[in-house]
């Protein structure tokens, strides 16, 4: 007859077995997903909102409040994911720090006044020791240093521009800083001003900034009013989207020489132009190198450029439709979906994108948010 195993071992084999039978019996429905990510929203509301992100099927949920803060437009995350930032848009214009809770909340740090009416951009220096805000009302760039616990801390920096082309009248009469991006190495601080047609750079050295000897700025077509700037993945070029003329300009970075020549410039519109009032607003480059994105307000549609990673120079893909006004876009860490805040229409649209030429499909129904200006992961 079969050996029989001892009682007391028979009673530890069955609870195991029974503890398992969950597991076990688990349908597919249940099965783990994805974790959701964070996706913080600045806009024209009265708070910073915050919603889950699904990495596996692009879908946004569960958006709520985050933080009370009136025209809380433009973020910046640190890198670390602890510590989010945020510029007021207000006429007295204002920076703001808060540590980001396990739940997406987030917790006030401090505050400090950006010393320029209505700041527009923020961002972080690539080590995080410092933050840099631009204040387009005005005309004006300010960098603070970064405290141990993420807080705000002295001014290092302010410039006051005061070079303006007024080609544009009611846009150019006056200057309007409105970007902030650092050079991936640190060095510098370039700083787009719509006013002046001019992206103005600075030169980091330790926890202070002063203008760029070697080129202290990069001078774009007259006209143009240079909004923000992204570089290439590879350090090798700078992207500048320039909302006036409805273009992209290329420079070429030459980390040694701390300089920024101009390669070209080209439209964001098809060959055939468009016939109503137009203007860009935000540039982003796919982490691959293959495939830059510019969007258009106005005619509503984001444009896809493939870029030669070589020269820099970019080829006209697509234009793909987008609900009104899209005044920011992101694309999410994995690169595979791409992130549309339409201001006008309150909503964030997803697309899906092709790792292998950046082509963009629309995915899903777009998520209602109040008056979107600024997505951060």
């Amino acid at each position: 007859m079969p050996k029989r195993f001892p009682a007391p071992l028979r009673r530890f084999v069955g609870a195991a077995l029974f503890s398992l039978l969950p597991s076990l019996t688990m349908s597919a429905d249940s099965l783990p997903t994805s974790p959701a990510l964070r996706l913080f929203i600045g806009n024209y509301a009265d708070a910073i909102q915050v919603a889950d992100f699904d990495p596996a099927t692009g879908g946004l949920s569960d958006g709520r409040p985050a933080a009370p803060l009136p025209k809380a437009s433009f973020l910046a995350k640190s890198a670390d994911g602890r510590h989010l930032y945020a510029v007021s848009e207000t006429g007295a214009g204002g920076l703001h720090a808060f540590a980001i809770q396990p739940d997406g909340a987030l917790a006030p740090l401090n505050s400090r006044p950006s010393e320029g009416s209505g700041p527009c951009d923020i961002a972080l220096s690539p080590d995080g020791r410092l933050v840099a805000a631009a204040n387009y009302g005005g005309g004006s760039v300010i960098a603070v240093r970064v405290e141990a616990d993420g807080s705000l801390g002295e001014k290092v920096f302010f410039s006051q521009h005061t070079h303006s082309t007024d080609v544009f009248p009611g846009r150019q009469k006056k200057p309007h800083a409105h970007g902030i991006t650092w050079s991936p190495d640190g060095r510098l601080l370039l700083v787009p001003d719509l006013g002046g047609d001019r992206v103005y750079l600075y030169a980091r050295a330790g926890d202070t900034l002063s203008p760029n000897a070697p080129q202290p700025w990069i001078e774009v077509p007259a006209g143009s009013g240079p909004r923000h700037a992204q570089f290439s993945p590879d350090s090798r070029h700078l992207y500048i989207i320039n909302e006036l003329g409805n273009t992209v300009s290329v420079a070429t970075y030459d980390a040694s020489a701390a300089t920024l020549p101009l390669v070209e410039t080209v439209s964001t519109l098809p060959p055939e132009g468009f016939a109503g009032a137009t203007k860009t607003a935000e540039i982003a480059v796919h982490p691959a190198g293959h495939t830059v994105y510019a969007s258009n307000r106005g005619a509503e549609t984001l444009a896809v450029f493939a870029r030669d990673a070589a020269t820099g120079r970019l080829t006209p893909q697509a234009y793909v439709p987008v609900p009104p006004n899209p005044r920011h876009f992101a694309l999410s860490p994995d690169a595979r979906w791409l992130l549309s805040a339409s201001q006008d229409a309150s909503v964030i649209a997803v697309y899906s994108v092709d790792p292998a030429t950046g082509a963009l499909t629309p995915a899903g129904s777009p998520f209602a948010t109040p008056k979107p200006v600024c997505l951060r992961f």
